[in-house]
């Protein structure tokens, strides 16, 4: 009893020193009017986005179509114009990304990738998504979470200095348990503001405030398709940013928000699909050839001239320094990476040397697709195995290695591992056009036009059918209609 009594008074102080900090971090939020707790200037708050925009671009890659940069930045200037925060210089950046994301830096730093671009269907849709993210800025939401969590482990320190129980582990405990609490509770209420704010930055721009609620459909019905391909596939579903996404598009709250914008709302306001339209139409879907293409089981570069097959039903995921392949379930994976050369070694030798491969067993030179290298398998941690493969084409050494979830399997995958690095071969010309990937290409319907003739010939190796109804909102099982502007797959 003693010691909960005094651990009840050391909390008392944690909290008179938190309630300190807070008193003394108060900043009127640009937004509400209100005293928010914030413990950054706003020079600090755009010195974090300056600073971290070169390593977001560094990431996912910006989209090489000036005119489509420009396109998205005049969007952009055109809400952040009537937003609360006019004085900032706003930056919007299209990512090379097929991935379906937005999001926001502090100090007006604000993303979009050209996968999310793809399923959108208007300027009106593309405002709403850009809205939305203008709202976090204006409402500095990731300022006040990290003033949060800045709080949150002073506090701790201060009162661990001066309250020697506060040191122990069921307090450490309790106290990141109360933090997270606070943090986690900020996810939902900003989405929702952020919502309100979009939307009035629609309407008061000229557009239709609506839109905010179609892009809310759009993405929910993308999420449905990747939870059902997942579950298909014998894995769990991609997760994706949580723009929109923390509630469903019939939520009281959310048609509350979106409505209160309506008094913002212009005669004539504007939705311009047809314009959106014309700016996509030849932007790159899915994998682009700069990063790679994955056809399949196939892995196609064209840059760097090569292609590898990776075992059949497997996931292929692609990221900027890398390339992985995944079992279902996550029994095996596959990693391939790539090294340049600098000295005159053997496959053997730049394992042993460049990769600091010891205790290799079962060692055999590769000679395959005329290409040069060396495999072998090595201890792991945890007393498992994994293979390691290099082959050299040019001036790089391509390395795969390939393990198990459960080291009782590896002997069940391995000839997977091996048969993937003997595939490794140089870009034939007949995998040139594979390798320069796919494009959004607009189309005007006509008769005889519909999703099954459509699907047959596309090049969607994934329910080629259902994500060309996501890509026209007209998922899951509408049908194309005779003139409508259309978007298919080439």
């Amino acid at each position: 009893m003693r010691t909960r009594r005094r651990l009840c008074q050391s909390l008392r102080l944690l909290v008179g020193a938190l309630l300190f900090l807070s008193l003394t971090a108060c900043v009127q939020n640009p937004v509400s009017g209100k005293n928010d707790f914030v413990m950054m200037s706003e020079d600090s708050e755009i010195g974090i986005g300056r600073a971290n925009h070169p390593k977001i671009v560094a990431e996912y890659g910006r989209y090489e179509d000036e005119a489509l940069q420009q396109y998205v930045q005049s969007v952009g200037d055109r809400l952040a114009a009537v937003s609360h925060r006019k004085g900032l210089i706003y930056r919007f950046t299209v990512l090379d990304s097929p991935v379906i994301n937005a999001f926001a830096l502090p100090g007006g730093y604000i993303y979009i990738t050209r996968g999310l671009m793809a399923y959108l269907n208007s300027e009106a849709e593309l405002a709403a998504v850009l809205g939305h993210e203008i709202g976090h800025v204006t409402a500095r939401h990731g300022v006040r979470q990290q003033s949060a969590a800045q709080a949150a482990n002073i506090g701790y320190t201060i009162g661990a200095i001066l309250v020697p129980e506060l040191r122990g582990g069921l307090s450490q405990d309790l106290f990141n348990m109360l933090g997270g609490a606070l943090l986690s509770g900020y996810g939902r209420e900003h989405e929702l503001e952020s919502d309100g704010l979009g939307a009035e930055y629609l309407a008061r721009s000229g557009y239709d405030p609506k839109a905010m609620l179609d892009v809310i459909r759009v993405l929910k019905n993308q999420a449905s398709f990747a939870e059902m391909e997942a579950k298909r596939q014998g894995r769990e579903p991609r997760a994706y940013h949580g723009v929109f996404a923390s509630h469903p598009d019939n939520d009281t709250r959310l048609q509350s928000v979106v409505g209160a914008a309506n008094q913002y709302r212009v005669p004539n306001a504007q939705v311009k699909r047809d314009t959106y339209l014309a700016r996509i139409n030849g932007m790159a879907f899915g994998d682009s050839a700069k990063q790679g293409v994955r056809s399949g089981q196939n892995f196609y570069h064209l840059e760097m001239g090569f292609a590898v097959k990776f075992p059949e039903g497997w996931q292929i995921n692609n990221r900027p320094d890398r390339v992985q392949s995944v079992a279902d379930g996550g029994k095996a994976f596959i990693e391939m990476t790539a090294a340049d050369l600098n000295r005159r070694l053997s496959p053997a030798q730049f394992m042993r040397q460049r990769l600091g491969v010891e205790g290799l067993k079962s060692g055999q030179v590769l000679k395959t697709n005329g290409l040069e290298g060396y495999t072998g398998i090595v201890d792991a941690e945890g007393g498992g195995l994994v293979r390691i493969s290099v082959l050299y084409l040019g001036d790089k050494a391509y390395i795969f290695i390939g393990g198990t979830k459960d080291k009782r399997l590896f002997n069940q995958f391995d000839a997977g591992f091996l048969a993937t690095a003997k595939s490794f071969h140089r870009l034939r010309s007949d995998e040139m056009t594979l390798a320069r990937g796919q494009k959004v290409v607009i189309k005007t319907v006509g008769r005889g036009d519909n999703y099954q003739a459509w699907s047959k010939n596309s090049p969607i190796t994934n329910s080629p059918m259902l994500q060309l109804r996501l890509l026209n909102a007209q998922y899951p099982s509408g049908e194309l209609r005779v003139g409508q502007k259309a978007k298919l797959v080439r």
